[in-house]
């Protein structure tokens, strides 16, 4: 598993989608997974220190899992299977380790709450990570290929993460959100 933290949050100017950039801790990939609106809207908030004035479901969860003697413990990014990204919450009760599925984006919004590692599954990062260009030609995304060849990634349908990574603006993308 890949340590992983949330880079940012990026919005399309073209189609409007969201992204959150996960960064590898001890490398250079970043992994891309598109989210919904609100959930990305979530996530920024924690980021940027922005208090929701009533509660959103993400500290409802964390509530309710501290309430119950629990303590989220980590996420994991497990899998990629036909362009959609599998998450699980490892939560901490009464010396076990429990196991929840859930969405990435759901997970990562828990996650920035409750202050706990992300982290990602080797071959997921093997096969959509992407290395971001150092020098002016920043509009171009490498993708990470080292896939075996049985489960070669189509390029064709990683295209549109490549697209859409051209369409960002890099240039404040190594500056910190303000606590």
């Amino acid at each position: 598993m890949i340590e992983t933290v949330v880079e940012s949050i990026r919005v399309s100017l073209v189609t409007q989608h969201r992204v959150v950039i996960l960064k590898e801790v001890d490398g250079e990939r970043h992994l891309p997974i598109w989210i919904g609106a609100y959930e990305a809207e979530a996530i920024a908030m924690e980021l940027q220190g922005v208090s929701a004035a009533r509660p959103l479901p993400y500290d409802l969860m964390k509530a309710i899992v501290g309430d119950m003697g629990g303590a989220v413990e980590r996420i994991l990014v497990t899998d990629l299977s036909q362009d959609v990204f599998y998450a699980r919450i490892v939560i901490q009760q009464n010396g076990r380790a429990v196991e929840i599925d859930s969405r990435p984006s759901d997970a990562i919004a828990l996650a920035v709450r409750s202050r706990v590692p992300i982290l990602v599954d080797d071959g997921v990062m093997d096969r959509a990570g992407v290395t971001l260009g150092d020098g002016e030609g920043e509009e171009e995304a490498a993708v990470a290929a080292e896939a075996e060849p049985a489960e070669r990634v189509d390029e064709e349908r990683l295209s549109v993460f490549r697209d859409f990574i051209n369409t960002l603006d890099l240039d404040d993308f190594d500056k910190k959100k303000g606590n």
